[in-house]
């Protein structure tokens, strides 16, 4: 007998109402809660197909699990993910009374080689910027994007998030509104600022402007497309791209992608002896072992720039 697919499985009842719960009393928001609806569909469908249940499950068929997992090539990412989802599920069935024990209490977690961001140098980051040239309409847009993103270290999908209430020019503040909706105030520098003021002027996010606004959002948004509607992260990214290839950083030796500018203002910022609870504020990390990531980038950097330069670093290698 086939197995159910994930698309047509029927959810088990506890998994519905945890996935409610998940709404109604944590506030998780709703890609949160869909990234979590496809993990547990995932697991009911393996429970099912092993001829157990959510009631039933134990903690060495979840071993089974994460071995099938691991045998059919997932990635550790991607297995940790689920996991973490099939935990939350479990505690709260027994916090509710549903279930006596909890079957991933002794269960060891899925351990995750830990990612070290690639940033461009500072040079590289010359380079892009200055690949955006002209000083028409969408020259503007891309040139206020690029710096407002390198000088605030936000995220592609903050950026086009923001609305004109959102910015203080005269403070060159920004605020940007995170995961699960955070509010931070975030400073951006001169360049960012004399880019943004271009665009706003005469001859810039007026012209993209539309004689009837589609959506009353769009008519306060920062940065418009072509069709004066806001801009959406995959446009942003492929303004990136654009401009990076442009530059010439679109080879094997450069990693181009929606969060290079973020990785490369944090870098650059340690870089430069900020200090790291400020980097932590700035880009909007709930944790700060999320920001010492960057610290191994700068360390990194260190390293190489020293055994480059100095006359002995590889004496008697």
């Amino acid at each position: 007998m086939k197995a159910p697919s994930v698309i047509d499985e029927m959810l088990p009842l506890e998994i519905e109402e945890f996935l409610s719960w998940m709404v109604s009393e944590r506030g998780r928001a709703a890609n949160t809660v869909a990234a979590y609806r496809r993990d547990l569909t995932a697991y009911s469908v393996w429970l099912t197909a092993r001829g157990t249940g959510i009631s039933s499950v134990a903690t060495d068929d979840l071993i089974a699990m994460i071995g099938v997992r691991r045998a059919a090539g997932l990635a550790p990412s991607s297995i940790a993910r689920q996991l973490a989802a099939i935990r939350m599920l479990h505690r709260y069935l027994v916090t509710e009374g549903e279930r006596a024990d909890d079957p991933t209490a002794n269960l060891e977690g899925v351990r995750v080689p830990a990612g070290i961001p690639k940033p461009l140098s500072e040079a590289d980051i010359g380079s892009l910027l200055d690949a955006v040239v002209g000083h028409d309409p969408i020259a503007r847009r891309d040139r206020a994007l690029l710096e407002l993103l390198y000088g605030t270290g936000c995220r592609i999908s903050e950026a086009c998030g923001l609305s004109m209430g959102d910015i203080d020019f005269d403070g060159r503040l920004v605020r940007l509104f995170g995961k699960g909706s955070k509010e931070r105030i975030v400073p951006f520098g001169r360049t960012a600022a004399a880019a943004l003021d271009e665009w706003f002027a005469p001859g810039g996010r007026i012209d993209l402007a539309p004689g009837q606004w589609r959506r009353r959002d769009d008519a306060t948004a920062v940065f418009l497309n072509t069709r004066g509607g806001r801009l959406t992260r995959q446009a942003a990214w492929a303004v990136i791209k654009k401009y990076g290839m442009r530059a010439g950083l679109d080879d094997a030796h450069h990693h181009l992608s929606p969060h290079v500018l973020r990785h490369s203002c944090a870098t650059h910022m340690l870089d430069h002896g900020a200090d790291l609870r400020v980097v932590q504020e700035m880009l909007g990390h709930v944790s700060i072992s999320t920001t010492q990531i960057y610290t191994k980038v700068s360390q990194e950097r260190l390293w190489q720039v020293y055994r480059d330069a100095h006359p002995r670093a590889l004496a008697g290698a």
